[in-house]
């Protein structure tokens, strides 16, 4: 390894026929440049739709109330019945593992009627009434002020937080909102926060332009009673809301004298059987990247090995002389080993550098451009990668060289120097 005359002779026999060196150095720098690109790529698209949650907790629920589509226990098939402030405070109690249960109420929606007054300005908005906890469940930016805390549910504060989509609708460009008054359906609120909430795709907009009450507050001025929308369950993190979802339902199903068999009275979406769904695809996305990739890189080094079957040939004349002179079996299959690895790994770290210079003007260009409503978001590779393809290249040397090796210490000294 650490033999001058040793490196001298792989670096001669390398150069001896450059561009035939050059072309099958090109088969594996192309392998290991595809491949790294399509898992970069990979990760671009995950980062675009990872985006898209707005970095919403995965792992939770959201629940509302439907239609009982059975009798049951006296009570009528089609009744409507309402969540109460007293199930989530059974649900915390009765099933184990889950972080947070945040009931909600919201007023208006989407394309309403105009809800919010300030002034001579008017808007249609999105009124939640929220606990504090909502905000770890569906996580925004604080821009301005504060977030509603448990001071302001215990004393029915009328506070407001305000997106910044209803700031631009209801305040002029340079106002401060901060401490003044908006009537949410005749009844005034005083803002003390603003929020920009993380971007969402298409709904980026859209999240802007919500407003967050204290939930005692907002049932106090709506007279929502102990009526609860619906809530937004989240599972501790080394649990699974899927897991825990039928626990749930089937409390809320007890203690409303609903059907246990009625699929349709309870309705839900879980966030985080959706989220597996994408890593499941994005999983198989990998595992195609390198599959693909590892193809192409063996051709590149199957070319590889038929280059250094060749090149012994060549020199099957020198091979019988160091045979002749006492070099052993082990000398001569240790140098053509090495100088199949070192042709491996210089193409291939040339590849790499080479999908290093594409990821980074791609993502140059994309720190130009707003990626806010992209699907693609910083393409990247981690030193893990990098480590696994430095280790595709070693062991894919060692089999390139092998048989030639193998070939070269097959040949007789006497029949070796016969040859001209």
């Amino acid at each position: 390894m650490f033999s001058r005359d040793r490196w001298n002779e792989i670096i001669e026999a390398l150069t001896s026929n450059w561009f035939r060196t050059l072309m099958t150095a090109f088969g594996v720098l192309w392998g290991i440049f595809i491949l790294v690109i399509l898992l970069a790529a990979g990760k671009g698209l995950e980062n675009g739709v990872k985006q898209g949650f707005g970095g919403i907790a995965t792992n939770t629920m959201f629940m509302w109330t439907q239609v009982a589509s059975r009798p049951y226990k006296g009570m009528p098939k089609g009744r409507f019945y309402s969540f109460e402030v007293e199930d989530v405070a059974a649900i915390e109690r009765e099933v184990p593992d889950l972080r947070f249960v945040s009931p909600r109420n919201q007023l208006g929606g989407f394309g309403g009627d105009n809800n919010v007054v300030r002034g001579l300005n008017t808007g249609a908005f999105n009124v939640y009434g929220d606990y504090p906890e909502i905000i770890q469940q569906e996580p925004m930016d604080i821009t301005s002020g504060r977030f509603v805390n448990h001071s302001d549910i215990d004393q029915k504060r009328k506070v407001a937080v305000i997106g910044t989509g209803v700031q631009a609708a209801l305040y002029d460009k340079e106002e401060d909102p901060l401490g003044t008054y908006i009537k949410i359906s005749g009844v005034n609120f005083m803002v003390i926060g603003t929020y920009k909430k993380k971007s969402r795709g298409g709904d980026a907009e859209e999240g802007q332009k919500e407003i967050f009450v204290p939930f005692t507050a907002f049932s106090q001025a709506f007279n929502r009673g102990n009526k609860v929308g619906w809530m937004a369950i989240t599972a501790k993190d080394n649990n699974s809301i899927t897991a825990l979802k039928g626990d749930i339902i089937d409390l809320v199903k007890e203690r409303h004298k609903i059907h246990p068999e009625d699929d349709r009275a309870v309705g839900n979406f879980d966030l985080y059987q959706e989220f597996s769904k994408v890593n499941g695809l994005f999983v198989a996305l990998k595992a195609v990247a390198y599959f693909v990739g590892v193809l192409v890189l063996l051709s590149g080094i199957i070319g590889i090995s038929n280059i250094m079957l060749i090149v012994v040939k060549e020199r099957t004349n020198e091979i019988g002389v160091r045979r002749a002179l006492g070099a052993t079996p082990w000398s001569i299959r240790g140098q053509i080993l090495m100088e199949s690895i070192f042709l491996t790994i210089i193409s291939g770290m040339s590849g790499i550098i080479l999908a290093t210079g594409v990821i980074w003007l791609v993502n140059f260009q994309l720190d130009q451009m707003d990626t806010s409503e992209m699907m693609f978001l910083n393409p990247s590779v981690d030193l893990g990668v990098v480590i696994v393809a430095l280790s595709i290249l070693i062991i894919s040397g060692l089999l390139a060289g092998l048989i030639p090796a193998q070939h070269a210490i097959k040949v007789k000294p006497v029949d070796a120097l016969r040859t001209e």
